[in-house]
């Protein structure tokens, strides 16, 4: 044990469990090609929200939940979706009849169906899509040796010969609709715990058996159905599957990871480099157990890299309200590009960054997008940039005085956003909440526009040039006495600040600024003054639509902020 590791032995009976290498026979696979590979281009997505994510419901959808699903994922581009297991329910029978006799199915989509391979549920799965122009009827059995043992009592030679007939089952009954393309899918369910060989010689044999040609393609499907282990080793077994395919022109090559290891969308992502042409899964991730592999994550890690998804996520809250309906479940604010605050920074060094990063796309707008801790620009998806920086107690001077000048116009000088962020700070902390903009901009009024004070302006003032010099005279109530005052300097502001001294009021204007809050001719002015007032550094902020008005307020403000 080294110093620098503490960790001692814990107490959970880990020896109970076996790697991933002596449950399952390795691959095969000694010059891998993968991991060299790029993807350039999106595979066929599949979503199986309607049937595998529906399975996993506490309440299942109804056939209303379900149009509203299936119309959703029309609207986005989806070309193939699995719409149910018309032989696990009467509901779900029902609703591919739905889709079969009330639903205008457009010309490029196709409903895909599953069934198991016994020959009384394919003969109601092929009930349940009469009258459809077009389908894909999913066939699966389970092939891996736990399963093959424990749960259906078979050898390979007892699995091989019921798939084989469940697969010329499906043929007959296909050769009974020459009015429809029909077209075949096999999933060996936990193939990634089956013997490579074995998995092979299955899909071959179907393959063969329903003949496999490019334009009626077979689909080999093969899942995680329960993750055992690191992505790369999924991503070698598929490497092997789709070297050694039989008429691998003909086949299209799908995968189905599941996420129990929280590796789904790497094994995805692997499973593309190394060979798949298809990936089934789920709208934000939603299955059995810890769900499928995330359709939405998958397609925007392309979108990120510049690669086009070929799906509508351009009103990502839109997709997301419409799934959290159907499946009554919610999805995790901090859910990959669909979350409620993935977009949205409340610490004050990324929102410092972030900020900083739009001042620079402001001054290059042609630039590919490189926002810093911004994979993606969020009005991509929909999302406006208001809630990409909020406040908190956490939050820095860049993400307030970013706030202030979005949703109020006011921009604070950078000298001045120290002081500002310290006083928010203590007002979060104090509430232990989030600070809104309304309320940033509340602080902002009260600590330096509407400071109450010994010096106040009693009456007007007129100012007046003479060659270089600028003369202020002015009616000041100080201290409770009302005072006509005049003073001299080089500007205004310096003349307004020896009119004060002739007060008892010991003025330097350090620093000065002011800008419009917003354009034209009418616009207010809000100006900004950092004074010396005897002898300390103070700030003053004033804001009207007069610039010399809200110069003098802001002259005002510091004078008695310093005497507060």
């Amino acid at each position: 044990m080294y110093r620098w590791n503490p960790q001692t032995p814990g107490p959970m009976p880990y020896h109970r469990y076996r790697p991933h290498h002596e449950r399952v026979a390795n691959v095969p696979l000694a010059d891998r090609s993968w991991p060299s590979k790029e993807i350039a281009a999106a595979p066929l997505w599949v979503p199986v929200d309607l049937r595998d994510g529906n399975q996993a419901l506490a309440e299942p959808m109804d056939t209303a939940r379900k149009h509203r699903f299936f119309d959703l994922l029309v609207g986005m581009g989806f070309k193939e979706i699995e719409v149910g297991y018309p032989s696990a329910s009467r509901t779900d029978f029902d609703f591919v009849r739905h889709i079969a006799t009330e639903v205008e199915l457009p010309d490029d989509v196709t409903p895909v169906v599953f069934t198991p391979a016994k020959p009384d549920l394919i003969e109601r799965t092929f009930a349940s899509i009469e009258g459809l122009p077009r389908a894909v009827v999913h066939l699966y059995i389970p092939t891996s040796p736990t399963w093959r043992d424990v749960v259906l009592g078979m050898t390979r030679a007892e699995i091989r010969r019921t798939v084989r007939e469940a697969a010329a089952h499906m043929a007959r009954l296909a050769d009974a609709r020459p009015d429809a393309h029909i077209r075949f899918q096999f999933a060996p369910e936990t193939f990634n715990l089956t013997e490579p060989d074995f998995a092979l010689e299955v899909c071959n044999g179907l393959t063969e058996l329903w003949d496999a040609s490019p334009e009626r393609p077979v689909t080999h499907n093969l899942p995680t159905t329960v993750e055992i282990s690191t992505p790369n080793v999924y991503a070698d077994q598929i490497e092997y599957m789709h070297r050694h395919l039989s008429r691998r022109e003909s086949v299209i090559l799908s995968v189905h990871p599941h996420n129990d290891r929280g590796t789904g969308v790497a094994c995805a992502e692997l499973a593309v480099l190394a060979g798949a042409q298809r990936v089934e899964g789920c709208l934000f991730g939603n299955g059995e157990r810890t769900g499928n592999v995330d359709l939405v994550t998958l397609a925007m890690n392309l979108y990120a890299q510049g690669v086009d998804p070929m799906i509508d996520f351009s009103d990502i809250d839109a997709v997301r309200e419409t799934v959290e309906f159907c499946n009554r479940l919610p999805v995790h604010p901090r859910h990959p590009y669909g979350g409620e605050l993935v977009y949205t920074a409340f610490s004050g060094t990324h929102q410092d960054a972030i900020s900083k990063g739009f001042a620079h796309r402001a001054a290059h707008p042609d630039e590919p997008w490189d926002v810093p801790y911004l994979p993606i620009d969020p009005a991509d998806v929909g999302r406006t940039y208001e809630a990409v920086i909020r406040v908190n107690s956490q939050s820095g001077k860049g993400g307030m005085a970013y706030l202030l000048k979005e949703h109020h116009g006011v921009d604070l000088p950078r000298a001045l956003r120290p002081e500002y962020a310290r006083l928010v700070q203590e007002a979060t902390d104090d509430s232990g909440r989030e600070a809104t903009s309304g309320e940033l901009y509340a602080l902002f009024r009260a600590a330096y526009l509407d400071v109450p004070g010994p010096v106040a302006l009693a009456d007007g003032w007129s100012v007046r040039q003479d060659g270089a010099v600028h003369h202020f005279a002015c009616t000041l109530e100080v201290d409770g006495q009302v005072r006509e005052l005049e003073g001299k300097g080089n500007g205004p502001l310096a003349a307004f600040a020896d009119a004060l001294a002739a007060a008892g009021r010991d003025v330097d204007v350090l620093d000065f600024g002011q800008h419009a809050l917003a354009a034209g001719r009418d616009a207010e002015t809000v100006a900004f003054a950092r004074l010396r007032v005897d002898g300390a550094p103070v700030w003053g902020a004033g804001r009207d639509t007069s610039v010399l008005a809200a110069s003098v307020r802001a002259v005002l403000s510091a004078v008695n902020r310093a005497g507060a």
